[in-house]
């Protein structure tokens, strides 16, 4: 009979998979040449909250750029299909990481600690950026608390064909043979983009320390109870007016809207206006046939209710836009209950003149 015998385990390497994930700061594996280049250090600041307070949050600054010290959620990253992204990263206060979310990079560059390391003092991610479409990047060192804290941002991939039309000169992805079935949402030509942040904030998880909760130390994370809703960082009573909310266009034009919920609230989007699923999380809704009716662009009547689940992503593409105010408006809800919560609500703006 043969004898199996079974691994001796080795507490060193599940203690760093589990709460004391590798700090290191290696040079970057097959480091080519880039295309694109940004910056991103550590920061952390003061943000005014709808009843006055104030609370800190972390988050990515940009040292190269003047005044970029306190962006919540951090700096947009935009880069066009096909091109070659490094990211230098220098955390200055503890080890930190930059994941990309929904991008598929080697793990070595994907940012999450617990599988590969955490950058110490500083390391240079690369990837290729194969799918245009809405993402995001955050930290994924103790993720829950760091995300909650702030430390995200919106990444967009940009495919490299412009369409011709001067009034939509934009298009969220390239058109592709087959995909003519649907005709108008053929690579969702825009002339006007919204780009939407959800989030909710608990003021008692501003207090906790960088590894809160990490090693089996029960602080409550378990317990979320949001008392402030926001977009794009502005707080609920201020999200009809304020310039970071609000999109002003041209009645006639298309507008492509960029959503993600970067709350941990079940949160239920509705527009006054017809509009079509383009994009999920992303990957195009293509029409071709092919593919089947699941992939096709698919229309969200006017005042329908949509779902987006935390830390998911939906582009919405209103055609030829009305003339007239247009509320985009997010419903938070308890992740469990399902009950709304109290002031759980954040209205953006769409002006179309």
């Amino acid at each position: 009979m043969t004898t199996i015998s079974r691994p001796i385990f080795d507490p060193l390497e599940f203690d760093t998979f589990g709460c004391h994930p590798f700090e290191n700061d290696p040079a970057t594996p097959d480091r080519t040449t880039r295309q694109v280049f940004v910056r991103r250090q550590v920061a952390d600041w003061n943000v005014d909250m709808k009843d006055g307070s104030q609370l800190q949050f972390w988050g990515f600054k940009d040292p190269d750029v003047s005044g970029s010290d306190s962006p919540w959620p951090s700096k947009i990253i935009r880069v066009k299909q096909g091109q070659i992204f490094h990211c230098e990263f220098k955390p200055t206060k503890g080890a930190h990481t930059i994941h990309w979310h929904g991008i598929e990079p080697t793990p070595m560059n994907d940012g999450v600690g617990h599988t590969s390391f955490e950058v110490k003092s500083s390391y240079t991610y690369q990837w290729c950026a194969h799918q245009a479409g809405t993402y995001l990047y955050h930290c994924h060192k103790n993720t829950v608390l760091h995300f909650e804290m702030g430390m995200y941002g919106v990444l967009i991939v940009d495919p490299l064909t412009k369409p011709a039309d001067t009034k939509n000169p934009n298009y969220l992805y390239d058109p592709v043979p087959g995909d003519e079935a649907t005709g108008i949402t053929v690579g969702a030509p825009y002339g006007a983009e919204s780009i939407l942040v959800f989030d909710d904030v608990d003021p008692r998880w501003h207090k906790l320390d960088h590894n809160a909760g990490m090693c089996g130390d029960d602080v409550g994370l378990d317990k979320f109870n949001p008392t402030y809703f926001l977009i794009n960082g502005v707080h609920n009573g201020i999200t009809q007016t304020d310039k970071r909310t609000v999109t002003t266009t041209q009645a006639g034009k298309n507008v492509l809207v960029r959503l993600a919920n970067a709350s941990y609230s079940r949160l239920y989007i509705t527009l006054p206006v017809d509009a079509w699923i383009v994009e999920v999380d992303g990957r195009p809704l293509r029409a071709n046939r092919a593919k089947g009716a699941f992939a096709a662009p698919r229309k969200l009547a006017a005042n329908t209710r949509l779902e987006v689940a935390v830390a998911q992503r939906y582009s919405l593409w209103i055609p030829n836009i009305p003339r007239g105010d247009h509320r985009i408006t997010g419903n938070f809800h308890h992740w469990i209950t399902n009950k709304k919560h109290f002031d759980g609500t954040a209205v953006a703006k769409i002006i179309a003149t």
